[in-house]
């Protein structure tokens, strides 16, 4: 089985029986609230399931309840405890689109054959998605991490999901 895939965090506790607040990482928030089972790390670094018995919005958020836990203090343990859930839940996407975790590690060389380094993280700013690019130890110019825009065709030129590479079209700091 594969590591699982973090797709958002519970948050502060809501209410005196048990609800939690979520603080969803999907594309529709609500979107957190399909994905079966939920996972969680257990005492021992390990995932256990956790059963969502009803969710609702709450103003602007979200708010859960879950299996057996019925009180505001059992609630309060698990606040700050991330949810995944199993890679294999995943819709299936064409070949040119993929998940943000697929880009995660992936080498970024520019269209001259320049190695900025790997994809440490990717950022929502609202116009478009950024690559955070973890500089290699070596890097010519002095750099620890770039940020560079996922545009595609302007700045993107290919994704290479198999390969773990993406082309860009994207000069080095001087």
């Amino acid at each position: 089985m594969s590591e699982p895939v973090v797709v958002g965090q519970l948050g502060a506790v809501y209410g005196i029986k048990g609800w939690l607040k979520v603080n969803s990482f999907t594309d529709q928030p609500e979107g957190i609230f399909d994905y079966r089972p939920w996972l969680m790390k257990d005492g021992s670094g390990g995932w256990r399931e956790i059963q969502v018995t009803g969710w609702k919005r709450h103003g602007k958020g979200l708010i859960c309840k879950l299996i057996d836990i019925d009180q505001r203090e059992e609630a309060q343990l698990l606040t700050g405890t991330d949810i995944a859930v199993n890679a294999a839940s995943f819709v299936a996407l064409p070949n040119d689109e993929f998940y943000w975790r697929d880009l995660i590690g992936c080498q970024v060389k520019n269209i001259k054959g320049y190695d900025f380094g790997q994809v440490f993280q990717l950022m929502e700013t609202g116009s478009n998605d950024v690559l955070v690019v973890k500089a290699n130890a070596n890097d010519a110019f002095g750099q620890r991490e770039r940020l560079i825009p996922f545009v595609d065709d302007q700045v993107i030129k290919s994704v290479n999901i198999a390969e773990r590479i993406i082309e860009i079209d994207w000069d080095p700091d001087f």
